[in-house]
């Protein structure tokens, strides 16, 4: 997501990065760059304009004129204005004093609402809460197939009556089987249609008359771009809205919905979705998202990715296993499984600073398939001695992983390479690795 953008950007400031004095001229080139960037990342124009605006009235003044690093200065602005464009902070779902805290879901159909639903009970029950899943949408057949599928594979309950096609009964039904059992949050997925009418919006009004929602989040498609910015501000003008989920942000390079929505309507994004996966739903932290535009990365969501995915127990096994040269396959193979659970590699990559510079960088997630399929072609004293891999062994493990035997030998040679650079550790008894090291 934004890479268009990242790009533009980093484009418009290279040349205010090496200049020691910067005039009005400078700014106003670089402004104008910066300009025709949002615009074709199809941010609104008003929302452009403003932007671009306020930080001319910045740029212009004289800390930054007289500044020994003006370009950096500049770029500093801009990250400041962008998290303030995006909403300055993170803002979390509101809960209710007295259990259940009610979330209703709208939008319209196919911007996922539905999936969003249970990657956000996912989210809760990590939290260690207990959600129940309301199937409300009683508009499309397989939507409440689809909800109860999703409660399977999450371990959460999903409340439905297929026999009536009244949603007010529906939700009155699932307020009294959330207290009766003792759930603390309700989501409740509701019906869209492939465009706004008066009849979706009555029965949207009626269900949050009757359950009285803490939270009413508006589910937006990232992929229409300013289409969902006038959705979203129509829905909070009829209905009412306390935030917005923006789905499908891995497939939208330009980011404009993300950059005009909250301004448009005033309501805070909570979420992004950034992949068709259960656990892809991440918070929405305006100052990282600036920081990724900028290509600055986003440290702090990639320390918060592998603390998930890596446990302090295992981390502190593996580095005595890497001390003590016993770093095997097995080894190997397990922590490309955890940092494939991390998410997408490539928004992995685009956390770290100064990747988004790497032109042409494509990430083929298939390679690790691969190599867990050779690795897991091998017997145990193969895996645990790769010096008794000869040329039979490796056509064996060809055929058994359905690979190649060049395949094979530069897994083995890329992992020879790896035990090279992890002895570089060794001996050094005060080292610290740290708890989201890979490998």
């Amino acid at each position: 997501m934004f890479e268009s953008l990242s790009e533009k950007l980093e484009s418009a400031f290279k040349k205010l990065k090496g200049k020691g004095l910067i005039g009005d001229e400078d700014i106003d080139a670089a402004l104008k760059e910066v300009r025709l960037a949002l615009l074709e990342a199809d941010v609104n124009f008003k929302i452009v304009k403003s932007f671009i605006e306020r930080i001319r009235e910045k740029a212009l003044g004289k800390q930054v004129l007289e500044s020994l690093t003006p370009g950096q200065q500049i770029i500093k602005i801009v990250h400041e204005e962008l998290c303030s464009l995006l909403g300055s902070s993170h803002v979390k779902i509101t809960l209710a004093p007295n259990p259940p805290t009610v979330v209703m879901m709208v939008g319209l159909h196919g911007s996922g609402k539905t999936t969003t639903s249970a990657k956000l009970a996912r989210l809760f029950k990590k939290d260690g809460r207990r959600p129940l899943l309301v199937a409300c949408d009683l508009q499309r057949p397989a939507a409440i197939d689809q909800l109860i599928t999703l409660g399977t594979l999450i371990g959460i309950p999903v409340f439905s009556m297929k026999e009536t096609k009244d949603p007010g009964v529906v939700v009155s039904e699932a307020l009294k089987k959330a207290k009766t059992g003792a759930h603390d949050i309700m989501i409740v997925d509701t019906a869209g249609r492939l465009h706004i009418d008066d009849s979706l919006m009555t029965e949207l009004r009626d269900i949050k008359n009757v359950l009285n929602p803490k939270e009413t989040l508006f589910i937006a498609d990232a992929m229409t771009g300013q289409d969902a910015v006038n959705i979203a501000r129509q829905f909070n003008e009829q209905i009412g809205v306390d935030g917005i989920i923006l789905t499908k942000m891995d497939g939208d390079a330009r980011g404009g919905a993300a950059l005009s929505i909250r301004e448009i309507t005033q309501k805070p994004i909570k979420f992004i979705g950034i992949g068709e996966k259960i656990d892809m739903l991440e918070p929405f932290h305006p100052d990282r998202i600036s920081s990724r535009i900028l290509g600055m990365g986003d440290i702090l969501s990639l320390i918060e990715q592998a603390q998930k995915s890596f446990d302090e127990k295992e981390a502190k096994s593996l580095q005595k296993r890497i001390l003590e040269d016993s770093f095997t396959f097995d080894d190997l193979k397990d922590q490309l499984k955890k940092i494939r659970n991390m998410g997408p590699l490539e928004s992995i990559l685009g956390m770290i600073p100064g990747m988004n510079r790497i032109k042409n960088m494509q990430v083929d997630e298939k390679e690790f398939v691969k190599i867990e399929a050779i690795i897991s072609s091998m017997t145990i004293k193969e895996r645990a001695n790769y010096n008794i891999l000869n040329g039979s062994r490796r056509k064996r493990i060809a055929l058994g992983s359905g690979t190649t035997v060049a395949e094979v030998n530069r897994v083995i040679k890329q992992y020879v390479e790896l035990k090279k650079m992890l002895k570089m550790f060794r001996g050094k008894k005060n080292i610290k690795f740290p708890r989201s090291f890979p490998f």
